[in-house]
């Protein structure tokens, strides 16, 4: 049973530029939503959609070629290759558009990140499964600045240790959502599949990806 919205820390004053905190321990995760207007996160997502250069990934699973339930693509400084389930991604230039969002959340976040990872999920059938951001090209307390457009889906979180520690919450279009510090030492993170009828989503989740030379 997943506990709904009841680990925020009490809103502050502007909440919608000062965010909200999850009340979690192990964690820093602050949620900011409406960080972009409905006007701006819909001609982003539109932009997205079209213009990106998505892929299907393929993952080799127990020996098997497995198509990745969701499309991709991986832009940022050149040279910035990141791998994740083995799969390398090399990275497409910057777009105004993605600099232009990496711009107004690095001043929120604080950090400088010189990659992005996009997913396109088309319906409830794409997802991402249980996983945490901790590869080591992102070095020992990573910052991901993860933004939405498009519909609303489910972000479940779940603690590596304490199994009882769960949580759910909504990622609507234009929210923002910072995890820092020591959270992906400790948590978990997943979009799970839907049955309901839902139509497209994109999420973008920018890192700083160290150099491994």
């Amino acid at each position: 049973m997943y506990t709904q919205l009841s680990l925020w820390e009490e809103p502050k004053a502007e909440s919608q530029k000062h965010g909200q905190q999850l009340s979690l321990p192990d964690a820093e995760i602050i949620m900011y939503r409406d960080f972009f207007n409905n006007n701006d996160s819909n001609q982003i997502f539109a932009e997205l959609y079209g213009t990106i250069n998505w892929k299907q990934e393929v993952a080799l699973l127990f020996g098997k070629q497995v198509a990745i339930p969701r499309l991709s693509a991986w832009y940022g400084d050149a040279g910035k290759s990141y791998t994740y389930s083995k799969i390398k991604m090399e990275p497409n230039l910057w777009t105004p558009t993605l600099i232009t969002i990496k711009s107004k959340i690095e001043a929120i976040a604080g950090t400088v990140f010189n990659s992005v990872l996009l997913n396109l999920y088309r319906d409830g059938k794409d997802s991402v499964a249980w996983h945490s951001d901790d590869e080591s090209e992102l070095g020992e307390n990573p910052a991901i600045g993860s933004v939405s457009f498009g519909a609303t889906r489910r972000f479940m979180l779940r603690h590596k240790y304490q199994k009882e520690m769960k949580l759910e919450i909504q990622l609507t279009p234009g929210s923002f959502l910072l995890m820092k510090g020591v959270t992906q030492h400790f948590w978990q993170h997943q979009i799970p599949k839907t049955a309901k009828a839902t139509e497209p989503r994109i999420n973008l989740t920018f890192r700083k990806v160290r150099s491994m030379n």
